[in-house]
């Protein structure tokens, strides 16, 4: 069972005017869930940090008539195999192409992927967007 702990911050009143606004366009209801999620969000990029079993996606975009493109990226994702948990591949018009690659590992292995798919000549948009497994998060 969770045992909640009051504390008191100070901020200058225009700091917390602005975390205010941000918070309420958010919807959030308080603004102890907001800081909780800050809190949760600076715990996920320290897990990204030392290295420790996390999930993400990469986010790619490319024109699938660019030569050997498709080909490359589909070597590099076998390489990888053991950290690619699933691919989502769409059609955004007759050229471009979206993925999406769900991933989990360490942190390292899921950086280094990502950076190699997005230097793939032809990849028009790269990103590899942090998550975490969930199990030191509260």
């Amino acid at each position: 069972m969770s045992h909640l702990v009051r504390f008191s911050v100070s901020l200058e009143k225009e700091l917390l005017r602005r975390f205010d606004y941000r918070i309420n366009e958010q919807r959030y209801k308080n603004r102890s869930e907001a800081l909780r999620d800050l809190i949760r969000e600076d715990l996920v990029v320290e897990e990204w940090q030392k290295n420790e079993k996390v999930a993400g996606t990469i986010t790619l975009v490319y024109d699938h008539h660019k030569r050997g493109l498709v080909q490359k990226l589909t070597a590099l994702q076998h390489e990888y195999h053991n950290i690619i948990i699933s691919t989502q591949h769409i059609h955004l018009d007759h050229d471009n192409c979206l993925e999406v690659i769900i991933v989990h590992g360490k942190a390292h292995f899921l950086d280094q992927l990502a950076s190699k798919l997005k230097a793939v000549k032809g990849v028009k948009y790269g990103n590899l967007a942090m998550a975490t497994s969930g199990k030191e998060l509260v």
